[in-house]
């Protein structure tokens, strides 16, 4: 059984989604100061990780009177797993988000408009990867041996590949942006866009948009394959990734307050990738199941937090 979902779900799920996001967009920016910013991230991640309890409790209900008590627990646990997966896998990426930050010098308070942009368009890219993922799996089920390869190389070389913080200006992706826009030294408010002599100019704003908006495919890369290897119900692959999205926001003020305190957490979200794509390459000859591979992602990222903490 793929897909426990009928059409009435994923309608419902949808305005929610819809829902959310607005309450994200409109409510959240507009009335997060940055002198209240921990205080009021804190507060709203647990809204986040709240609601996708409840879901997740809603969704065990449902499948437990549709299909049973053994089907109800089995998808409860793979969307308690995708969703632990992708918030683990995401911190590598809000990591990536705080340099890009740091180094175009863009104010908490401005960082709030492009996560409303970025949050938006991550949900649209999340939506085409999944439906090309399905769509592959099920045309062709040894793709997902290349997706368990390609996981297990990039946590190795996240392992054993030492990489310095670079400077974004030298980057060939800044580069070619620069070639097609205009580019001011200095941010003007919120605009992404100004006109001077008549000209249009593109600020350090949009330079910080477009760099997020490329991490944030780079990530779907490694996020959405790594998900196939807990469950292949899209509704289930989908809704864990949306609640992973909704609070990533919130995730990346809480997170930024303690960089410099948790720099062992992406040596274990390598870990959890080599886990999962050996998960994934081995599966036919060594099968885990999604309980094993709670407690192995979970067990990660509390070992190598208690470890920052501890050195710290």
């Amino acid at each position: 059984m793929n897909d426990i979902a009928n059409g009435w779900f994923w309608l419902g799920f949808t305005l929610f989604v819809i829902f959310a996001l607005s309450v994200d967009t409109f409510l959240l920016s507009n009335k997060h100061r940055p002198h209240a910013s921990m205080r009021v991230a804190l507060f709203w991640m647990s809204v986040w990780i709240s609601c996708a309890l409840a879901f997740n409790g809603l969704l065990w209900c449902y499948v437990n009177y549709t299909h049973g008590q053994i089907v109800a627990n089995q998808k409860a646990i793979e969307f308690f797993t995708g969703y632990l997966l992708e918030q683990s896998l995401s911190v590598d990426n809000l990591f990536a988000f705080y340099i890009v930050f740091h180094q175009f010098r863009i104010p908490k308070a401005y960082q709030q408009r492009i996560f409303s942009i970025g949050i938006w368009s991550a949900i649209v890219f999340r939506l085409i990867f999944i439906l090309l993922g399905v769509w592959l799996l099920n045309s062709f089920h040894w793709i997902i041996y290349v997706m368990g390869a390609f996981l297990l190389v990039t946590g190795l070389k996240m392992l054993f590949w030492n990489k310095e913080e670079k400077d974004l200006a030298e980057v060939w992706f800044m580069k070619l942006v620069k070639r097609f826009f205009r580019v001011t030294h200095e941010l003007h408010g919120q605009k992404l866009f100004i006109r001077q002599n008549a000209m249009l100019y593109a600020t350090p704003l949009f330079l910080a948009l477009v760099f997020i908006e490329f991490s944030d495919i780079i990530f779907a890369f490694d996020s959405i394959p790594a998900i196939f290897a807990v469950t292949t119900d899209p509704f289930i692959i989908w809704t864990s990734n949306i609640f992973a999205i909704l609070g990533l926001r919130n995730l990346y003020f809480v997170l930024s307050g303690m960089a410099e305190r948790l720099q062992f957490v992406k040596y274990g979200v390598a870990l959890i990738l080599v886990f999962i794509g050996s998960k994934m390459v081995l599966e036919p000859w060594l099968p885990i199941s999604v309980g094993v591979s709670l407690g192995v992602i979970g067990g990660i990222l509390l070992l190598f937090s208690c470890l920052s903490i501890m050195k710290r």
